[in-house]
C-alpha cells in the first residue's frame, strides 16, 4: 500500500472571485464593494472591519460582512464579534462568527446542529501496520456507523440506552422524538459530516470524525428559533432579520432554551463518542492489532457561559472552536484535503476562538453547477472513498471550499499547529 505523501490532485477547476489565483480581497467601509486586501507574510492579520466587527482571513466575501454587521447591531451583543478566517453566509447568524451577548441567547446562532463538532482518535500504529488494500476499512466504518439523512440504527444501541438513561431529556418529548433520539445515537447524518482514517507527520494512524445532534438537536433547534421569532413579534422587537430573535434571561423560553440546547450538547459530545467507539473496534479488527491512545472531542457550534475581563458573557460560537490557552482543537479542510489538530492561544480579540474548518466557497447548489463526478473523482486521487456514489457527493467536493492551508495561515495568532492528518479513508452520508 502506498502511505506516503499523497500527489496533489491535479487539474482541480477553481470558479469563484474571492481568494483565488492569489488575488485577496475586502469590502470596503460600506461593506458594498470589493477591494484588494493586503497580505503580510502570507496571511492576513486581524482587521477591525468597524468598531464592532473584527475578522480574520484573505478570503471573506462582501455578503459575509454584511450578514455579520447586523449581529454587531443587536442590543443584546456585548462588545464586537469576531469572523473567523472560514467565515460564510449562514442561517440568521455568520458561520463562523463568534458574538458575546449580555444576559441574552440567539438560538439560530448556535444553529440547527446544536453541539455539531469534531473527535479525532489518535492510535498506537504507523501506516506500516495498515493492509495494502483499504476498502475492507471502509466497508468496516459503513457496517457500523449508519449514515444519510434521517437514517438510524434499526434499535438503540446498548450505549443509546445507557447514555439516556443517565441524561434524561428536559421539558416535553413527544414519543416520536424520543424513539428517533435513541435510533439515531451513534450515526453520523449526512451534508459534510464524515468519518476518516488518516496519517499524521509522523504516520501515526488517526480517525476523524465530523458529526453533531442529529434529528433531535435540528427540531429542538427550530422548535426555539420559531418561539424567538413569535416572542419577538409579540413584544414588538425590531429585527434586521427575523433568524437573530433572541431570548433574555428574564423570560422563561431563555431558561427553556439553554436546558434543550445544553442537553443537545451533551448528545452530540456523546454521539460522536460513541461513534469513535464503535469505529474503532470496527477498523481495528481489520487491522488486526492496534489500541486508542488519545482522544479530542470537541464542539463547534454552541454556547456557554464564559468570563471574559470583568464580565460574564454568553459566548456562542457558530462555526467556531473554542480556543482559549491549551485547549485541544480539530480543524477538518474538505474530503480531499487536509485536517489539523491544534491547540489554543487564547486571543482575547477572537474570544478565545478559532475556525472549525475551510468553510464554504460555494454553496451546494453552485457546486453541483460548477463541478461533476469526474471532478470530484479527479480531485479524490488515490484516497479510498464511495466512488460509487460520487454523483450524490459532488456538493461536497474540495474546490468548493476555502484553501485550508490559508485559513490556517490567516490564524497563526489563534491556534499553535499540533499535527497535520492527511485522508487514507473518507465515508461519507449521501
Amino acid at each position: 500500500m502506498r502511505v506516503g505523501p499523497r500527489r496533489c490532485p491535479g487539474g482541480r477547476k477553481f470558479v469563484g472571485r474571492g481568494g483565488l489565483g492569489g488575488q485577496h480581497w475586502r469590502p470596503d467601509a460600506r461593506g458594498l464593494s470589493r477591494v484588494p486586501w493586503r497580505v503580510e507574510g502570507g496571511r492576513v492579520p486581524e482587521r477591525q472591519i468597524s468598531e464592532r466587527l473584527v475578522a480574520w482571513g484573505s478570503d471573506i466575501e462582501a455578503s459575509t460582512i454584511e450578514q455579520a454587521k447586523k449581529a454587531t447591531r443587536l442590543s443584546v451583543v456585548s462588545g464586537h464579534v469576531a469572523l473567523m478566517p472560514d467565515a460564510h453566509v449562514g442561517l440568521g447568524a455568520t458561520i463562523g462568527s463568534v458574538i458575546p451577548t449580555d444576559n441574552a441567547v440567539i438560538p439560530a446562532a448556535v444553529g440547527v446542529d446544536i453541539g455539531c463538532g469534531m473527535v479525532a482518535a489518535e492510535f498506537d500504529l504507523v501506516a506500516s501496520d495498515l493492509p495494502d488494500d483499504l476498502n475492507p476499512v471502509l466497508d468496516a466504518i459503513a457496517r457500523v456507523v449508519p449514515s444519510g439523512v434521517g437514517r438510524g440504527h434499526r434499535e438503540p444501541t446498548a450505549a443509546a440506552a445507557d447514555w439516556f438513561a443517565a441524561n434524561p431529556a428536559p421539558g416535553e418529548r413527544s414519543d416520536d422524538d424520543e424513539r428517533r433520539a435513541a435510533v439515531q445515537f451513534g450515526t453520523l447524518g449526512s451534508g459534510n459530516h464524515f468519518v476518516e482514517l488518516c496519517l499524521d507527520e509522523r504516520d501515526r494512524v488517526w480517525l476523524v470524525l465530523h458529526s453533531g445532534s442529529r434529528g433531535i438537536g435540528k427540531r429542538l433547534a427550530e422548535r426555539h428559533i420559531e418561539r424567538a421569532q413569535v416572542l419577538a413579534r409579540e413584544l414588538g422587537v425590531y429585527l434586521e432579520d427575523r433568524n437573530l430573535a433572541h431570548f433574555l434571561d428574564s423570560q422563561p423560553e431563555f431558561h427553556a432554551y439553554i436546558a434543550d440546547m445544553l442537553w443537545a450538547q451533551a448528545y452530540a459530545f456523546a454521539n460522536r463518542g460513541a461513534m469513535v467507539e464503535a469505529t474503532s473496534q470496527a477498523v481495528l479488527a481489520v487491522i488486526g492489532k492496534g489500541a486508542e491512545t488519545s482522544r479530542i472531542n470537541c464542539h463547534h457550534n454552541f454556547t456557554q457561559r464564559e468570563r471574559h475581563g470583568d464580565r460574564d458573557l454568553w459566548i456562542t460560537r457558530k462555526g467556531a472552536i473554542k480556543a482559549a490557552v491549551g485547549d485541544l482543537g480539530v480543524i477538518p479542510g474538505s474530503m480531499g484535503t487536509r485536517t489539523y489538530v491544534v491547540a489554543g492561544k487564547g486571543n482575547p480579540r477572537s474570544w478565545n476562538s478559532c475556525s472549525h474548518g475551510a468553510g464554504r466557497r460555494h454553496s451546494r447548489s453552485a457546486a453541483r453547477r460548477l463541478f461533476s463526478a469526474a471532478d470530484l473523482a479527479e480531485q479524490m486521487g488515490e484516497r479510498t472513498w464511495l466512488r460509487a456514489d460520487a454523483g450524490a457527493l459532488v456538493d461536497e467536493i474540495p474546490a468548493a471550499y476555502k484553501d485550508i492551508d490559508q485559513v490556517m495561515a490567516d490564524q497563526a495568532d489563534l491556534v499553535e499547529v499540533r499535527h497535520v492528518l492527511r485522508q487514507l479513508v473518507n465515508y461519507k452520508g449521501v
